[in-house]
């Protein structure tokens, strides 16, 4: 389950999708989910976090509750999700219905009006007890069109052992953790080669935009009616400086390598064969400490074989574990929030079908699935549903003090382009802070605001 693969749109689906202006669109059909005529609604899912259980509860709940209606769930990869939505939502002929969407896209869909405003269904499907970054992310002028389906967040594993070789305790601060990681870094206490007390990649800004929300900075805000780029702002340049701190004295990862895998670097040397024989798994401690979404526990412990004779890793406490990473003030630190929204099609044709669908999907009975499915659930109210156990637990933790990317029109733009990618791969090379700070708000504050700069 890959919870924080988030999917960027470029400037020509920003385009395409202008003809469906924000809170004018009229959906078109007259149905009504309590006496209408019936009919058929598709609901994309993004990925496949939504599971089978899942879904079979959306498509038979469906057809109990909207008699001679049904519900068609089509799954979207993430990778297609930007053309598909950009060619479909458009067209009242073949939108989908109900639209899950990555957290970071939805800013930038809303902001062209793609989605209808439930704002009179907010309190209905929730209200303040969902997830409030979410909401922002979907939310126009203070109307709502997109609301949270479910989140993961990001906490740090760690390799126990080799923290207690080195003579080191659980940090409480941002500044102990960022210094313990060089100190493990410097004491090697294995002598492993090329060894990083934290396996950070040089491109990972998703990881790494974490000391700048510690340090009180941002990247953007809004000032009037136009969002500014806040890289070169004083608490950022804090974060950016104790980041680059961070990348040169304790991770040897490359400058080019971004989220993918960090977790293979603190399994053992170890490799698994199949039962012919043939090296199915390898991999080789390399980190002490690396970040990732929660679910990355599934990939991370011994390496033992499956009922299937396949490689698995199987978590050891005496080995691995885990820490919400800490902020400065008491709290965790603020960590970027992966997850999606959904929300119902401008360009619908059974806008109260759909409607009906989203009250199941945020009826109390379905978020508490979604828990038990190890996704965080929109509505807090049921965080519970994930169960007790430490990843959990530090799920719930680090998610409290979250943060999204910033919801202006332009965001998507920034993704797409990999200027931030740019940015952070040079601040790990120890470029000028300040410098690069100042370069890359110029070329960042025109895209927030729907220009390629």
């Amino acid at each position: 389950m890959k919870i924080l693969r988030l999917a960027a749109i470029g400037v020509a689906a920003t385009l395409a999708l202008t003809a469906c202006s924000t809170g004018t669109t009229e959906p078109e059909g007259g149905d009504s989910a309590t006496g209408g005529e019936a009919a058929t609604i598709k609901l994309w899912l993004a990925g496949s976090d939504t599971n089978d259980d899942l879904r079979a509860y959306l498509v038979d709940t469906f057809a109990a509750e909207n008699p001679g209606s049904k519900l068609v769930i089509e799954e979207q990869p993430w990778d297609d999700l930007d053309a598909k939505l950009t060619t479909a939502l458009p067209d009242a002929n073949n939108t989908p219905d109900v639209v899950e969407l990555g957290n970071t896209q939805s800013p930038t869909y809303t902001n062209v009006g793609a989605f209808l405003d439930i704002s009179d269904m907010y309190d209905e499907l929730g209200g303040s007890d969902l997830l409030q970054s979410f909401v922002a992310a979907g939310e126009v002028d203070g109307k709502n069109y997109t609301l949270p389906y479910y989140y993961g967040s990001r906490y740090m594993f760690l390799r126990t052992d080799v923290w207690a070789e080195a003579g080191l305790e659980m940090p409480k601060t941002l500044d102990e953790f960022s210094s313990s990681v060089v100190t493990l870094t410097q004491k090697n206490p294995r002598g492993i080669e090329n060894f990083s007390g934290i396996f950070l990649g040089g491109q990972d800004w998703q990881a790494g935009i974490s000391w700048i929300f510690a340090n009180g900075g941002d990247l953007a805000t809004k000032d009037g009616d136009q969002w500014v780029s806040t890289l070169s702002d004083p608490n950022s340049i804090k974060g950016l400086t104790q980041l680059q701190g961070i990348y040169l004295n304790a991770s040897k990862a490359p400058a080019d390598a971004s989220d993918d895998s960090p977790w293979l670097y603190i399994n053992d040397t170890d490799e698994a064969k199949s039962a012919d024989g043939e090296v199915t798994a390898s991999t080789s401690l390399a980190a002490a400490t690396i970040m990732a979404p929660g679910w990355a526990h599934w990939s991370i412990g011994d390496l033992v074989t499956d009922a299937d004779g396949k490689p698995a890793r199987e978590w050891n406490d005496a080995k691995f574990g885990i820490l919400v990473l800490p902020g400065n003030d008491g709290k965790p630190a603020p960590v970027f929030a992966g997850g999606s929204n959904i929300g119902i099609s401008a360009r619908s044709q059974h806008p109260e079908l759909a409607k009906s669908l989203m009250r199941i999907i945020f009826s109390d009975e379905y978020q508490q699935m979604l828990g038990g499915a190890g996704l965080g659930p929109a509505n807090q109210k049921f965080v519970s549903s994930l169960g007790d156990d430490q990843f959990a637990t530090a799920m719930v933790e680090s998610a409290s003090n979250s943060k999204l990317t910033p919801a202006a029109p332009g965001w998507a733009t920034v993704e797409s382009t990999r200027v931030l990618e740019e940015f952070f791969s040079k601040i790990s090379q120890g470029g000028d802070v300040t410098a690069l700070a100042e370069e890359y708000d110029a070329k960042i504050t025109p895209m927030l605001n729907g220009s390629a700069g």
